[in-house]
């Protein structure tokens, strides 16, 4: 069984390694939608070859309902 709390801090220290490879990009000049696109396919590749195909298709099923309920929205004061 994994440890909740370690899964969530382990994801809190991807994300920090994701967010600064991002602005280090950025700097460089890469465009934010070319970044967005590149990282939606390196997770999705990511996904099927931990899970599968169908796996990665279901799980993707869900994220238009949950983008519509703000769950991807950062708060605008935090920018």
């Amino acid at each position: 069984m994994v440890d909740a709390a370690n899964d969530r801090e382990q994801k809190r220290v991807a994300l920090g390694y994701l967010q600064e490879a991002w602005a280090e990009a950025r700097l460089d000049g890469v465009d934010g939608d070319c970044l967005a696109q590149a990282c939606l396919f390196a997770a999705l590749a990511e996904f099927v070859t931990t899970y599968g195909e169908d796996a990665a298709a279901e799980f993707t099923n869900g994220l238009s309902r949950r983008i519509r309920n703000g769950e991807f929205s950062l708060d605008q004061s935090r920018q």
